[in-house]
């Protein structure tokens, strides 16, 4: 029985576009769970990059790079949301 790879693949840029929109959307909503997100989900995909790049480091694995790039994007995303939030409204949060 095969298994057939899903035709719908989005580029690297459309995916940190979603997720930038996504936590503007949640920065917009509720500024202090965005927070909390911001930091809290920042920490942990950076923390499993840099274990995962570590890995990859020791011994090769069959992970495509596109994973290293999509972690990394979304290392950037919630911070240049926080960014753009805290330009837009002059740096002032609403707790």
């Amino acid at each position: 029985m095969k298994i057939s790879e899903s035709k719908f693949r989005l580029s690297l840029l459309e995916i940190f576009l979603l997720e930038l929109v996504c936590y503007l959307v949640i920065w917009l909503l509720n500024e202090y769970l965005a927070t909390l997100l911001t930091f809290i989900l920042t920490a942990i995909v950076f923390a499993v990059l840099v274990i995962a790049g570590i890995s990859e480091m020791i011994e090769q694995s069959k992970v495509p790079r596109q994973y290293f790039y999509i972690m990394a994007l979304s290392v950037v995303a919630p911070v240049l949301a926080a960014l753009v939030y805290l330009f837009i409204f002059g740096g002032n949060i609403r707790w």
